[in-house]
């Protein structure tokens, strides 16, 4: 027999050995991981805290108010996020700081728009745990 029949007759025989095994070899099983979503706290950065409660807050304004710390919509972004990821905290209690006035023009109060709104995020917040 000659060499290259020889060769060519080995790489037969392997490929039929090792077929079958190649057929029954299953790769390594992973579980799909669910990525895990919280939200974030109070005292998480504004621009995290904005990505998640921001969807609540689009009726106040991002405009700097003169004599505040903080502009109207961040404020309300903080309180929903007390509102939904504090325990004993209720829509009313997170939203104390707001006023109570009513804006010739805007529909209900400050305070009235942010209860109704921490109250939506903390039942959205319930349903996802």
């Amino acid at each position: 027999m000659k060499f290259n029949t020889r060769i060519a007759v080995l790489l037969g025989v392997l490929a039929l050995l090792v077929t079958p095994t190649a057929a029954l070899a299953t790769g390594p099983e992973y579980a799909p991981e669910e990525p895990e979503v919280s939200l974030p706290g109070p005292s998480a950065s504004l621009k995290e805290k904005t990505k998640a409660y921001g969807v609540y807050c689009k009726s106040f304004p991002k405009k700097k108010v003169k004599g505040s710390r903080q502009t109207p919509f961040s404020r309300c972004v903080t309180a929903m996020a007390k509102a939904s990821t504090v325990k004993h905290t209720t829509a009313r209690k997170a939203c104390a700081g707001f006023s109570k006035k009513h804006v010739k023009g805007k529909k209900g109060t400050e305070y009235s728009r942010c209860v109704s709104a921490a109250a939506e995020a903390k039942a959205e917040a319930l349903a996802e745990a």
